[in-house]
């Protein structure tokens, strides 16, 4: 990457990031996203038996795709990008490697399974991480991305209400899935499925805790999630040539 801004994923990789998982919420708000991320990979064939997780530093899925018996390689900006991955209990069943998020260091094809969680948002060219992160995957791509669609429609005007409840948050963008669909379709991947993660704000299930994550699960039941959930996690597969 170039420019005069930190990477996306040092940020993403610090302690200080951590914290904000941190007790009941923060716990809460992971077992969702791995739940999503089992759901996706356990989606039907192929068989991923390989991973990269692309700006994974934070080391939240890297747990996760061991104990689906997938070998897994984690890429980061620079060494500083891996620090509680390398601190994390999972640091020696990973290879951890660092190179540019934009040109990725791999060759064509290089692992079945490709993430990326918590960048797409972040980074300023999302088209070009779409197209490294396709160019990579043999089968399958995971990403995450916030849409402009349910309670996050209004993100722009609320975020200073964020970041007064959360601190130190980052600035991000929304994407409609049209956007992010089409991006993957240029590079030969269609969508096979979403799991849309909270219906309630990020920033409301901190501040308000167990009452909140009582309505989220409630909401979850009856469906209300899947129609507006934020941030959407989202599988792409390559298509098969005729």
């Amino acid at each position: 990457m170039t420019g005069l801004l930190p990477p996306p994923d040092l940020e993403t990789g610090s302690v200080q990031y951590a914290r904000r998982f941190a007790g009941p919420s923060g716990a809460y708000l992971l077992n969702i996203q791995e739940r999503g991320l089992r759901d996706l990979v356990d989606d039907g064939p192929p068989l991923h038996q390989s991973a990269l997780d692309v700006g994974g530093g934070h080391g939240q899925l890297v747990g996760g795709l061991l104990d689906m018996g997938i070998q897994t390689t984690v890429l980061g900006s620079t060494a500083d990008c891996a620090e509680q991955l390398l601190q994390g209990a999972d640091a020696g069943r990973v290879d951890y490697v660092t190179g540019d998020l934009l040109a990725l260091p791999f060759p064509d094809g290089r692992f079945d399974l490709v993430t990326s969680i918590r960048l797409l948002a972040h980074i300023d060219d999302p088209d070009r991480l779409i197209d490294e992160l396709c160019r990579v995957a043999r089968y399958s791509v995971i990403v995450d991305y916030p849409t402009l669609m349910g309670a996050n429609a209004l993100s722009a005007a609320t975020f200073p209400i964020k970041r007064l409840i959360e601190k130190d948050t980052r600035t991000y963008r929304s994407f409609w899935p049209a956007r992010i669909e089409q991006a993957f379709r240029r590079n030969g991947f269609a969508p096979r499925r979403r799991f849309k993660q909270f219906s309630a704000p990020m920033g409301l299930h901190r501040l308000a805790g167990k009452p909140v994550r009582m309505v989220e699960e409630g909401l979850r039941r009856i469906g209300v999630t899947s129609l507006i959930g934020n941030p959407v996690l989202q599988r792409f597969d390559r298509e098969r040539k005729a």
